[in-house]
């Protein structure tokens, strides 16, 4: 039984011990936090105030993990997730919390953030409840699921935890349901085709990844194959069969990301089949998406996003507004008929030309979207005489650039709204950025129920 054994702070502890755990608070990842003899023990699945046996699942210098043996005392709050593998797979964190828990967890998210990286006056911050998504299941708009043999069978579906281990998904309760559909219809038509699918450990075979988007607004899918190379096995008969058996996909794509490399998009598309973009409809504008092209996974709770993001910056016919990691320009694009100018950049070519595109759609004639990185056009445009005076930021996960952020305390915009989807960076970046701005309020958002997922809306005023 006894795999890894260690030593410390007179801890003795080994994989497969097990051990009463009372469940103290859940950390950032969704994980229950205990202490086993003084060191940090985190649970997936267990929650606050519960009290559970523990088994060691992995032991590391400074804390351990370990999963459920069984529950000896329940909270209040457990509920049954609607999911089988929701204790199993990445991505149903929180399926078993109820709703209301879920949200004051996320409003805890960001104050535990800024207590770690205490940004100035963060004691007296506004931080307000989290909005709460109408919908909490069925509500994601992309399903993106590994391929791989298992069991001799082809499976789609999510990594376990830190592993690539994968868990076939027949169902998803956070999907919208056509995504599921067409999913399974595609596993199915692989497996009757024989098409190879991706082998990790000998770097072999096909197809890797099948991305499926559905639009909430048209009922448009696309299917994007995401491959190990450019050749696709008995491709005409698997496009006849998806034209016959899956309608509502429109647009079928194929990228091509060859080898053995965490990143899951690579940089060549192919056009297969219909269409190459779907059409989204958000606040009141229609948006071209291309398959690589960045767009919230909760398109109901987008809007509620993008609305916050205008009351922050108070904006008037006047301004100009610069969008910064403007994606396919769904935040400029629905603010630009109360500003006098939109400016946007983003660094994948496809988005940029899906922004420009989606002005034209909209007859939209007052933005303009370029390519590049934000710190760097921003610069440029400011020396070209481009003078503005609010910004909206949308960066990902990892916080805003160094180099941006000086840029903006040095342009000092007067009204700034920073939308973040990573509450540790976020926290991080208003260190420096407090400096010169203040915090107003931080408004947490759920896009994303039944994960530990969160984002905020944050209003930034010039210091007086």
């Amino acid at each position: 039984m006894t795999q890894t054994k260690q030593h410390e702070q007179d801890v003795e502890v080994w994989v497969g011990k097990r051990f009463p755990l009372t469940i103290r608070r859940l950390g950032v990842n969704g994980h229950g936090i205990g202490y086993y003899k003084h060191k940090v023990c985190f649970v997936p699945g267990a929650l606050p105030d519960e009290v559970v046996v523990a088994e060691v699942t992995r032991v590391l210098p400074r804390y351990l993990e370990a999963k459920i043996h069984r529950i000896r005392k329940k909270s209040r709050y457990r509920v049954t997730p609607r999911d089988a593998y929701a204790d199993i797979a990445g991505g149903f964190e929180l399926e078993n919390l109820a709703y209301q828990q879920q949200l004051k967890f996320k409003r805890q998210v960001v104050l535990d953030s800024l207590e770690k990286f205490q940004p100035y006056g963060y004691r007296n911050y506004d931080v307000r409840p989290t909005i709460a998504a109408p919908e909490q299941y069925g509500y994601r708009n992309k399903a993106q699921f590994q391929v791989r043999m298992v069991n001799g069978k082809v499976a789609a579906g999510l990594y376990q935890p830190n592993s690539h281990t994968l868990v076939d998904m027949e169902t998803c309760a956070v999907q919208m349901p056509r995504t599921m559909e067409t999913v399974r219809a595609v596993v199915k038509m692989i497996e009757d085709l024989q098409i190879p699918v991706y082998d990790e450990k000998h770097n072999s075979g096909i197809i890797k990844t099948l991305a499926v988007r559905e639009s909430c607004s048209t009922g448009e899918v696309q299917l994007t194959f995401i491959t190990n190379s450019a050749k696709l096995p008995h491709k005409h008969t698997l496009l006849e069969r998806i034209e016959k058996e899956l309608p509502a996909v429109v647009s079928v794509m194929q990228n091509v990301n060859p080898g053995d490399t965490p990143l899951v998009w690579g940089e060549k598309m192919i056009h297969l089949a219909g269409k190459d973009s779907i059409l989204e409809s958000l606040m009141g504008l229609d948006f071209k998406l291309s398959a690589r092209s960045f767009l919230q996974l909760n398109p109901e709770q987008t809007e509620v996003l993008y609305e916050e993001a205008s009351k922050a910056l108070e904006l008037d016919k006047d301004d100009t507004l610069i969008d910064a990691y403007a994606g396919i320009g769904t935040i400029g694009l629905s603010l630009a008929s109360r500003v006098k100018a939109v400016r946007g950049m983003e660094i994948i070519p496809e988005a940029v030309a899906d922004a420009n595109e989606n002005a034209k759609l909209n007859n939209i004639t007052n933005a303009k979207y370029e390519v590049g990185k934000a710190e760097e056009v921003l610069p440029r445009w400011q020396k070209e005489g481009l003078n503005f005076d609010a910004l909206v930021v949308d960066p990902p996960r990892t916080g805003l650039d160094d180099q941006l952020i000086k840029q903006i305390l040095k342009v000092k915009p007067r009204k700034f709204a920073y939308v973040s989807c990573g509450m540790a960076s976020l926290a991080r970046n208003l260190r420096r950025l407090t400096s010169v701005y203040h915090v107003d309020y931080i408004q947490p958002i759920d896009m994303m129920p039944q994960t530990a997922r969160c984002e905020a809306v944050v209003k930034l005023s010039l210091r007086k």
